[in-house]
Formats: structure tokens, sequence, C-alpha cells
């Protein structure tokens, strides 16, 4: 049975999240931590994805790609892409799809991985700490993106989770999967029939988004989204690190921003006063060597970074008015303001957030785990074999998409099928009327609503196998289109229908008075009626990978986990014949001094000293198969020598063994000789008294 998991991919950290033993269990990685760095780094030997990506990022900068989130989907052309690459400290080139690349150093090679590969590799890591936390099989996933993502950027998502092995049952948006968490877990508060107006705020790593809600018990809609995508906790990050360079620069003479090892360093400084800053009105700001060997120091109060991040705090009204409008609500119609993301524990923002709705607050989603949760109830949901709540919940469509076909003899060559504003998952059928094979493409439909430099072709159809029916010159096809519950858009299936004569039963109402013969036969009359003739063959051409390529991907994921496989595996042998080593020699003086000959220790003695000068000189970077090899030389002797010692060990085991019985049964045999003496006593006793009856009464 597959056990349902749902993914919170953020830009800096990732939550992962189980449905089983009746409820949501967060997954720890392999350090016990609730969340995993979100990056891949490479190295001379294998990748370092997660936890240990983090611990070598600053000394392996230039090979670790972060941020992954933020380029999936991207083209290298797009305006954002110039904003986006300044968080970068890797190379990042263009590849022959257009799209981004990592450029980076592994295996002693140059080497570019597309960012849907990146992710893949990202989500797999993933996949595999679930896998051991779990100990069960991991085949659905729940994935979320941001409500900004666009229908390309979906697609390489999807991408990702198949690449990995993994089939995404949902793509859903970040919010939407917070609320539902809101509406399932807080069930028993809601309403039953005027649903709550709830706003969900969520300021994580390099966003922010808002979504007004409906929510009441089982059911939940989403009335209006919106967003800031340059809006989030690195921007916070970035404003402190970038005044600690001024200062040092006119303090100590040194520019970190020359150098990208330094400036990571004081990045990393400044993320952790941010949240020190969180709950203090000042902290101090100490790094050791950053730059030329020269420690430096300062310090910054609260006051100070709100200065900093001003211009950031005037605009945070701006998508909450636009949600609100598309909702067709004010702050005032809002009951409840449910906050979360990491950033948002900033006091500043707090504040600010509470003077724009004049409401206080509310905190009750967990700030960090809120999405991952609704996540993996979602996830929940499509399996087959877990029973889960009923639970109904539509999102808002932020972009307005529409159908384009060739005119032909059509009055219109498009029509606008899935407007902004709209709830999905929705289904639109449409007749078109064909002369033979033809093409549909879906569009968005008002540029302007769009991020800056979006493509605006969605989708490509062939519609195959249109064949007009005998003497007609055309034929009427039905589409049946839809936004699916991930937010593709499709073309579910399409077939032509025809005009035929069938008959149908006549109702006849009985005159007044009269009754209703049952016996009566029924009249039938002849009418036209459209019914279907046949399927038509549906091709697409999307955004999502073509299988050949995302095969191709799969097997080199596939060949990079067997490398890393072993590599580690390599390493273990290492370390086991390192311990083994260093482990037999001290035995040898102590536990095994009297069960080896002079001959066999002096032997023993010269084979470890040589297989630790090998170890750390010619054997430092061997192969897994001579580090095996060299073990069981090693243990072919010692193990002779640890064999008499147990042996030994086993004899003195046995003779306490035995005189451990011995004395057992020889108390046994005392209380048996004890009981039989009480015993014959206590008869004697008996018939003594009895004696004495028989007189008293003669």
């Amino acid at each position: 049975m597959s056990i349902p998991f749902g993914v919170d991919l953020g830009n800096n950290s990732t939550v992962i999240a189980c449905a089983r033993n009746r409820g949501i269990d967060i997954i720890v990685n392999e350090v016990s931590n609730r969340a995993t760095p979100s990056l891949v780094g490479f190295g001379p030997k294998n990748r370092f994805i997660g936890e240990t990506g983090k611990n070598q990022q600053t000394s392996n900068l230039k090979n670790t790609a972060d941020n992954i989130k933020r380029i999936l989907g991207l083209n290298y052309d797009d305006p954002d892409f110039e904003i986006e690459k300044q968080y970068f400290s890797c190379p990042l080139v263009k590849n022959n799809e257009g799209g981004i690349s990592a450029k980076v150093r592994y295996l002693g090679e140059e080497h570019e991985f597309t960012s849907t590969q990146l992710a893949a590799m990202y989500i797999n890591k993933i996949k595999d700490i679930t896998l051991k936390e779990t100990k069960g099989n991991i085949t659905d996933i729940c994935l979320s993106v941001p409500v900004w993502y666009t229908e390309k950027q979906r697609c390489a998502a999807y991408d990702a989770c198949k690449i990995a092995g993994l089939n995404p049952v949902r793509i859903v948006n970040e919010v939407t999967a917070a609320a539902v968490g809101y509406g399932v877990f807080k069930a028993n508060d809601l309403p039953e029939d005027e649903p709550r107006k709830v706003a969900f705020i969520d300021i994580g790593h390099s966003s922010y988004q808002v979504s007004i809600a409906a929510v009441k018990k089982g059911e939940l809609k989403i009335l209006g989204s919106a967003y800031d995508k340059h809006f989030g906790g690195r921007n916070f990050d970035y404003a402190i690190a970038n005044h600690f360079a001024d200062e040092f620069k006119s303090k100590y003479k040194i520019d970190v921003r020359e150098n990208p090892k330094a400036f990571y360093r004081v990045l990393a400084a400044a993320e952790k006063l941010k949240k020190v800053l969180s709950a203090n009105s000042q902290a101090p700001f100490n790094i050791e060597s950053v730059m030329n060997d020269i420690d430096v120091s300062s310090s910054l109060s609260r006051e100070e970074l709100e200065s900093f991040v001003q211009p950031l705090l005037e605009k945070l009204h701006v998508p909450i008015e636009v949600a609100l409008k598309d909702a067709g609500l004010k702050t005032e119609d809002i009951d409840y303001i449910e906050v979360i993301g990491g950033c948002t524990r900033v006091p500043s923002l707090k504040q600010k957030l509470s003077d724009i709705f004049q409401k206080p607050l509310s905190f009750t989603l967990n700030q960090d785990e809120a999405i991952v949760r609704g996540n993996a109830f979602i996830c929940a949901m499509h399996s087959p074999t877990l029973r889960v709540r009923p639970f109904k919940f539509e999102d808002f469509n932020p972009y307005s998409v529409s159908y384009f076909w060739d005119k032909e003899d059509e009055d219109d060559d498009h029509l606008e099928v899935f407007p902004r504003g709209g709830l999905f998952p929705c289904t639109k059928i449409i007749t078109l009327y064909r002369r033979g094979d033809f093409e549909v493409e879906a569009r968005y439909t008002n540029p302007k609503e769009l991020p800056i430099g979006t493509e605006r072709v969605l989708a490509k159809w062939k519609i195959e196998g249109v064949v007009p029916s005998e003497g007609e010159s055309t034929i009427a096809c039905k589409l049946k289109l839809r936004n699916d519950p991930s937010g593709f858009y499709t073309i579910e299936s399409a077939h032509t229908v025809e005009e035929k004569l069938v008959k149908e039963v006549v109702e006849k109402e009985p005159k007044e008075g009269e009754e209703e013969d049952e016996n009566a036969e029924p009249e039938y009359r002849e009418v036209k009626k459209l019914v279907k003739k046949n399927d038509l063959k549906i091709s697409c051409d999307s955004s999502n990978l073509p299988e050949d390529l995302r095969n191709s991907y799969s097997e080199k994921e596939q060949q990079l986990i067997n490398t890393d496989k072993l590599v580690a595996e390599t390493e273990d042998r290492k370390n086991a014949l390192e311990e083994y080593i260093y482990e037999l020699r001290g035995k040898l003086e102590e536990q095994y001094k009297d069960f080896a000959s002079d001959e066999e220790k002096s032997k023993l003695s010269d084979m470890l000293m040589k297989a630790e000068d090998w170890l750390y000189e010619d054997g430092f970077d061997a192969t897994k198969a001579k580090y095996i090899a060299k073990y069981e030389e090693l243990a072919s002797i010692g193990n002779i020598i640890r064999g008499r010692y147990l042996a030994k060990e086993e004899e003195k085991k046995q003779a306490i063994r035995q005189k451990q019985e011995e004395k057992n049964a020889a108390e046994m045999a005392e209380k048996l000789a004890a009981a039989r003496g009480a015993a014959n006593n206590n008869k004697e006793d008996k018939g003594n008294s009895g004696n004495e009856d028989v007189e008293m009464g003669n």
C-alpha cells in the first residue's frame, strides 16, 4: 500500500508530511530536523543534497544550486531571471530548450543540469528521507507550488516528480493547501450554513501570497488570490547583509561583496540576526576571519532593521487589496486573518498586517507546517485504500484562458472558456463544425494580467478522425475542455455527433375528469437528435517534457543515485577498516594477549601497521573492493584469535552456569529435605493428639 505524502517545496527549506496512524505526521530527516534545506551540491565524487549540501555550501559555493523553486520552468530570457540570478552562487546558463541550467563541476568534469533535473534530484532526496522514516511504499505525492506559477512552471514541477519516480496526484497552490488544512482540522469550529470569510497570508523565504477563502464545514472556496513574487525573508536578509557590507567597507577597509564566500557568511549571519531581532530589541553581529583573516563585529537594533525594510512594508497592502477586490469583499468583511510563513515572525510586519485589516491576526495554524499538512490530506483524498473525512474544495483561477481554432465556417475563431476568477476544477463542452482534422490551441487571454515575459501559448492539440456524414460538408465535433484539479488546461475527450431520426414516446396528460389508462398503447413520434458517431484521436503538444526526454532524465538520475550510493558504501567500508585496525590493535594488547602466540602478535601488528599506512596514503582514495579485501586480510588472522578468546569466554560462562546449577540443585535439595522434616513432625503431632483423645474417652 502506498503511503500518501505531501511536500511543501520551499525556496529555503522543505517540509514533508505523511498520512498515517489516523493523522498527519511530519517526517524528520537524517539529522532529525523537521525541515530540510532546499539545495543540491556537486562534488568530485558525489552529490550533496539537503543537510549535507548545506554543511558544505560555504566551501563549495560555485557548485551548489539553491533557490531552485525560483527558476523551475523559467525561461532564460524571462525578465524575472534578471532579478533571480543575483541570488545564485553557481553559474546559470541557457539550455537548448531556452530554459535555465546550472553549470557545475561534478566528478572532475563540467556538467549542465536543467532546473527540472535539479528539482527532480531534490525531490528524490525527499522521497528517500520519507522511505527511510516510514519503511513503506512511496509512489503518490501532492506537491504545492506558488499561486503565481504559470502552466509551464506547473508542468515543470509535474515533470520533476515523474523523473523522481513519483506519481503527482495533485499540484496544488500553497495557500490553498494551508486553507484545506484549516478547513479539515478545524472542522468542529466551522459553521454549517453561512461560510466564514478567512484571509490566508503566507510570507515565506522569497514570496508573499494572499488568498481570501469562504470556509464552512466540509467545503472551501478560494474567492480571490494575489501575490508579490519578490517579497520575502531573503529580502530582509539581503537588506541586513548589504548594510553590514557597507559598514565593514568603511570600518575594516574590506569589501565582502567581492568575495562570494565572505558575502555568503555575512548573509548567513544576517539571517540568524533577523531571527534574534524578532524576539529582542538589539543583537550583536560577529564573524571571525570573514575575509583576509579579519574579524568583524557590530550590532543592529530592531528599529534600524525596520528602517532598512520600510520600502517593502510600504507595499504590503497591495496583494491584499487585489485579493479582496477579486473576492468582492472589504477588510471589514473578513472574519479571521490566518498568517503562515517564516517571515511573518518579524514584529513590524505583523503589526503592519494587523493595521491593514484593523483586526488582530490569528496564528492558529503552524507557520512552518500548515501547507504540508494540507498537502498530505489532499494526497490521502486520492488514495483508494484510505478513508478521509469528506471535504470539497475549489481553487481560484488567476489567469484567463481561451481556446483558439481555425475559423472555417465558424463565426468566431476562439472562445474564452476559463475566465480569471473562475473556480477550478471545472469542465466545459464546446461544439465546432469541421470539414476534417483540425487543431486547437489554448492561450492566456489577457497578456496584461500575466507575469511579464510569460509565454501566451499553453498547449496545442491535434484532433484527428473527423469525417463528415455522407452528403454533408461538415460535422459537429464536441470537445470536453477541462481545467483539472492540478490547474492544467486539457482537452479530455472529443467525438463527432450527427443528426438522426429517433423515436421518442409522446407523453400525454389526461383530460380533466378522465383517468389515465394504464393499458393504452404508447404513442411515438420521430424527432431529429444529435447522437454520438465516433470518438476522435487527440494528440497534445504541451509544456511538459517529451516522454523520451523525460525518460532519459530519469535514467540519468538513476545513474547519479547509483554513483552516490557507491560512494557512500565505499566510505562505510573505509570507516569500517579504520575502526577495525584500531579496535584489533587495542584488543591485541589487552583482551587477546593470552590467546595469540608471540609470532602471531608480531605478524598481526606488522600487518596492522602496514594497513594503517596504506589507508592514509595510497589507500586514502581506494575502491570499495580494495577496502573489503584489506579488511578480510586482517580478519583472517584476527578472527582466529578472536575465536580462541570467545571459546575461553564461553568455557568460563559454562563453568559459571554449571556452578550456579549445582548451587540451585543443592538449595532445592535442602528445601525438599526441610519440607519433608516439617511434614513428618506434623504427622507425629497429629498421631499423638489422637491417642490422647482415646484415653480421655475411656
